[in-house]
């Protein structure tokens, strides 16, 4: 009888861990992968030489803001100086009226806060500050006179046209990569657009 039970116990004790096995954790699904934001998208925190200022490094998701940010802003001034239809000449007459006269500091500032703004909240934030305006005082004119008139929704639709045109110029053409910078412009369409 004892080695009955012996057998018996051995049996139970396989025939537990074969249980145990079989309904244990099978939790060995991947998770999947983390998605990049948009600032790793366009390079991330990857150091590269900064074309503006030599000797010195900036992050390509920087630069890539940077970039498209400089070209929006020179196509809206050189459709607004050639009298384009449809340009934007009044909400940015501060900037152009001084940079007519010469003075382009308005317009460093300017793309300083754009960059920092979009590269702080579209995943850089750990590398990049934004410390200007909200988006509803900053396209106010009576709160900010930088700006020269409150934009309506075919004033944005222009802008967003700008952004990618820029975004082209400067090599940036991935329709996914495209519908992610529009998503970002869409997202900010309601406190800009005031009229």
């Amino acid at each position: 009888m004892k080695k009955i039970s012996r057998i018996a116990l051995c049996a139970m004790t396989l025939t537990a861990g074969a249980v145990m096995v079989s309904c244990g954790d099978d939790d060995t699904t991947t998770p999947p992968p983390v998605e990049k934001t948009l600032y790793q998208k366009l390079g991330g925190t990857t150091k590269v030489a900064d074309p503006n200022n030599p000797g010195q490094m900036i992050e390509q998701g920087r630069l890539s803001y940077r970039s498209v940010v400089d070209s929006t802003i020179v196509l809206i001034v050189a459709d607004i100086s050639n009298g384009a239809s449809g340009n934007l000449g009044a909400h940015f007459a501060p900037i152009v009226g001084e940079v007519v006269s010469g003075n382009a500091t308005n317009v460093a500032v300017l793309s300083k806060n754009l960059t920092d703004f979009f590269s702080a909240n579209t995943g850089g934030g750990a590398t990049n500050t934004y410390s200007g305006l909200g988006m509803v005082e900053a396209h106010d004119p009576a709160q900010n006179p930088r700006m020269g008139a409150k934009a309506n929704d075919a004033n944005y639709d222009k802008f967003i046209g700008y952004v990618g045109a820029a975004a082209g110029l400067n090599g940036v053409t991935d329709p996914a990569l495209i519908g992610d910078v529009v998503d970002v412009l869409e997202s900010l369409r309601d406190p800009i657009v005031q009229q």
